[in-house]
Parts: structure tokens; C-alpha cells; sequence
């Protein structure tokens, strides 16, 4: 029965891609769904992308392994979502781009595309991998296949739904998935796994005091969680592309500041589950296989295929969210200047730049959809190599908050900033990160704090001693920001 019903929740994703197809009809409904979304499908699709494996698998393994502390981890995520909704969401939308490296263009000039494309990308690519891990652990406990064959089944169908309609298949399916996951988790799996081991008195007893403290997991850890996930989710190419699909500045700040609040009682919730479950399921070694081995444990076959498909749709939808950020940003910032460098004629993205739009053709959909396609090829490929969701997750936050957070919020509030600061902040930071994570361990802390540190005394001094941004560039500037 359980996996009658992941199956047919399946089925009904993919059903929704082909109905987003229909209202794929151009370039803006692919990337960004036409710039129409309203509150309640903004909040739900703003929930549902930054809600994925590591929040869900990942957050119950954490809350196995230090108790109610492991929440941090989703709680600076939702952190991130409420700081970017309220300080910064109102204004992105109004630049009406398709990427984060479109609005460094526009606020330094031409020369930070693509540098700041490959480091999107290479983050769209990991984001996309932590979840293609996640439910491919799914698939592996529920189906008893192999772990690449379940890895293959769920990317798949994600590859599907999200090539065929865009960001209105994602949009669609992420709403749905959002509804499903508040109900799997919220109301089956977290009150069920509390009483089947014996209620919060009980885990107490069980586990000490320390199983509840808060901040027991340590402020250094708690701090790192921030400064990559707070910090990276201000900046995050697929956050910024939800951003743009809100049809008014008023959706993108009010539904962003309710998915963020959203998202913080979710990481409390994981965090419950995962303590509860150290009870139910002792001496798991690997924490990836926590929730699984929970649901199993304490759920009837409908109630697990329930729940199993509630933590597939928070994986799913970050995963088509992150797929489509990828391709977005690295067939626009990427792949398009290096042609027009060489004479070939700019897409619609160019033509955006100048401020000179043109029509969409049906040609530019489907190249989008073959560069969707590559890169979820190379996504499942990853996630095939990269076991645990929290380590590809780190991998894909350090590369972002290191090598573009500096220059992005420079960008935002100093207006010394230039072009020559921005690309040595990218690529000082960038190449800090890479090389302390290579040195010691992906999880060592310094690869953000150096990281970090390095980027921003980059960008200040690289902004310093070069010529100030040509005036009429930031007239242009902000001119558009305060439309």
C-alpha cells in the first residue's frame, strides 16, 4: 500500500509537467512563470524550494544526532527566507531579470556574468544533488532496489515534470507538494513518532536533559549554519528566481516572510522527529537513514506512504527548483556571453540588459529545456558519487556564500563598489573555500569564515583602488531598482 501511493504521487508529477507545458507558451512562463504568482501560490512554491532533503532527511539525522539542537540547520534557513522577504525581496522583484548575475551586470557593467554563472551554477548543481540523494535513500528503502536505480527512478521523473512546463510545472507540482508535506509531517509523522515513543517526558527520561536544550549542538556550529545558510539563501539563484515570479513587490515580501515563518516551525518538527526517534530506532550509524528507518517503525502502510510521500515532495521540489536555476543561469550567464563574445547574436537575455526586449520564439523554450536536461543528467551522476545530503549541501553553500554573498550585498547597499572588486571577491573567496574544504574536510569551519573574510577584503580593496562605476551605469541602476 505504501508504495502504491508513491507511486501514483509519482505519476500525478509527472501529470502536472505536461499540464504546465500547456502554459509554457514562452520564455517568461518557462523561467519564471509568466511574473503572475499571488500570495498563497507564492508562499506555498517559497516553502516548498527551500525545503528539501537536507531539511527533511537531513533534519530528522540531525535531531537524531544532537536532539532538539539539530533544528539550526533548517531554522537559518528559514532565517534566510524572513531577512531576504523583508529586506531585500520587494526590490529584487522590481528589476524584472531572470538571474542573480543579470543584476550584477546591471548594477556594475558588463565583465562579472560569468564568473559569478559558474559559481551559480555549480551551486544550482549541488542543490539539485543533496536532493537527488535524499530520495534516491527513499526509493532505496521503500522499493528494495539498489541505491543507483532509485537514484535514476527519482531523477527521472524531476527531470520530467520539470523539463516539460518550466517553472509552471514547478510551480504547480511545488504547491501541491507543499500541501502534502505540511500534512505528513506537521500532522501524521511528528504527533505519531512523539507518542510512539512515550511522549516528551518519556524521551527525556531516556535521553537527558541535553535532548532538549536548544543550543546544545554548540554556538560554533550554530554560527556556521548561519553564515552559510542564512547568508546563502539571500543570494540563492533558485530563491531569487521564486522571487521573480511574484506578480508585486507586496507578494514577494508578505508570502516570503510567511514561508520563511513556515520553514522554522518545519525545522523544529524535523528536529522532534529525530529526537523521538533515538528512542524508537537506536544505534542507526548513518543519519541519513533516520528517517526511513522511523516512519517504518512507527506508521501503518498508509500512513508510511503518506509521510513518504510528504518527505518526496520537500525533496522533489527543490530539486526541479534548483534544476531549473541551474540551467536558467548557465545558458543566460554562461553559455550566451561567451557566444556573443565569439558573434553570435545574444538571446532575449542580452536583448534584456540593453532594454530591449524582443519576442519569444518557441525555439528559445525548448533549447531551455535540452539545457534542463543536460544538466539533471548531470545532477543524477553527481548524486551517484556524493552519499549524504548534508555534505553536498555544504559543498554547494560554501561555493555560494564565499564566492558571490560579498559582492551581491555590496552591490545592494555600497555604492563604491565596481566590477574589479566584484571579480576578486568571486574568485579570492571561491578559491579559499575550494581549497580549505580540499585540505582539511568538506565540514571544517574555517573553509566559510576564511572564505568569507577573504572574499569580502577582496572586493574592498578591488573596488578601492580601481575607477568608481561609471555614473551612468548607476544611474541606469537605480533608475530600474526604483520602479
Amino acid at each position: 500500500m505504501d508504495v502504491a501511493i508513491v507511486l501514483l504521487y509519482l505519476a500525478a508529477m509527472i501529470a502536472f509537467g505536461f499540464w504546465g507545458r500547456m502554459r509554457a507558451k514562452n520564455q517568461e512562463d518557462y523561467l519564471v512563470a509568466g511574473r503572475r504568482l499571488g500570495p498563497v501560490l507564492f508562499t506555498g512554491t517559497m516553502a516548498a524550494v527551500v525545503l528539501g532533503g537536507a531539511s527533511t532527511v537531513g533534519g530528522v539525522g540531525l535531531g537524531y544526532e544532537y536532539g532538539l539542537s539539530g533544528m539550526w540547520l533548517v531554522f537559518c534557513i528559514g532565517l534566510g527566507i524572513v531577512l531576504l522577504s523583508l529586506l531585500f525581496a520587494p526590490k529584487i522583484q522590481r528589476l524584472e531579470i531572470y538571474t542573480v548575475s543579470q543584476m550584477l551586470g546591471l548594477r556594475y557593467g558588463s565583465g562579472s556574468r560569468l564568473v559569478s554563472g559558474v559559481i551559480m551554477t555549480a551551486y544550482g548543481l549541488m542543490i539539485s544533488t543533496t536532493s537527488t540523494v535524499a530520495y534516491g535513500t527513499i526509493f532505496h528503502a521503500l522499493l528494495g532496489i539498489d541505491r543507483v536505480p532509485a537514484i535514476l527512478l527519482g531523477g527521472s521523473v524531476v527531470i520530467i515534470y520539470s523539463m516539460l512546463g518550466g517553472m509552471w510545472s514547478i510551480t504547480l507540482t511545488d504547491f501541491v507538494q507543499f500541501i502534502i508535506q505540511t500534512i505528513g509531517i506537521f500532522l501524521i509523522l511528528l504527533p505519531l513518532v512523539i507518542t510512539e515513543a512515550g511522549g516528551f517526558g518519556t524521551i527525556a527520561d531516556e535521553l537527558g536533559p541535553s535532548a532538549f536544550d536548544p543550543v546544545a549542538i554548540g554556538p560554533e556550529s550554530i554560527l556556521t549554519y548561519f553564515l552559510i545558510y542564512t547568508l546563502g539563501l539571500l543570494i540563492g539563484q533558485d530563491i531569487w528566481q521564486r522571487v521573480f515570479t511574484a506578480r508585486a513587490p507586496g507578494v514577494a515580501r508578505w508570502g516570503g516572510l510567511s514561508a520563511g515563518i513556515y520553514c522554522l516551525f518545519y525545522a523544529v518538527a524535523g528536529a522532534l522527529v529525530g529526537t523521538a526517534a533515538q528512542v524508537i530506532v537506536p544505534g542507526i550509524e548513518v543519519s541519513d537513514d533516520v528517517f526511513v528507518a522511523v516512519v517504518d517503525s512507527s506508521m501503518t502502510p498508509v500512513l508510511a506512504g503518506l509521510v513518504l510521500a510528504a518527505a518526496l515532495s520537500a525533496v522533489m521540489s527543490t530539486s526541479s527548483g534548483a534544476l531549473l536555476a541551474a540551467s536558467t543561469v548557465f545558458r543566460q550567464d554562461v553559455v550566451e556571453p561567451v557566444l556573443a563574445d565569439r558573434g553570435v547574436p545574444r538571446s532575449r537575455l542580452g536583448s534584456a540588459l540593453a532594454q530591449n526586449l524582443v519576442k519569444d520564439t518557441g525555439d528559445e523554450v525548448r533549447d531551455s529545456r535540452l539545457y534542463l536536461l543536460g544538466l539533471g543528467i548531470i545532477s543524477v551522476i553527481l548524486a551517484c558519487l556524493m552519499p549524504s545530503v548534508v555534505e553536498a549541501l555544504t559543498v554547494a553553500y560554501n561555493l555560494l556564500v564565499c564566492g558571490l554573498f560579498v559582492p551581491i550585498l555590496g552591490g545592494l547597499v555600497w555604492k563604491r563598489g565596481t566590477i574589479t572588486g566584484v571579480l576578486a571577491g568571486m574568485i579570492v573567496g571561491s578559491l579559499t573555500t575550494i581549497i580549505i574544504m580540499a585540505t582539511m574536510n568538506i565540514f571544517a569551519n574555517p573553509a566559510i569564515y576564511l572564505g568569507l573574510l577573504a572574499s569580502a577584503i577582496a572586493y574592498v580593496v578591488g573596488s578601492l583602488v580601481s575607477k568608481p562605476t561609471s555614473p551612468e551605469v548607476l544611474a541606469a541602476w537605480r533608475e530600474r531598482i526604483a520602479r
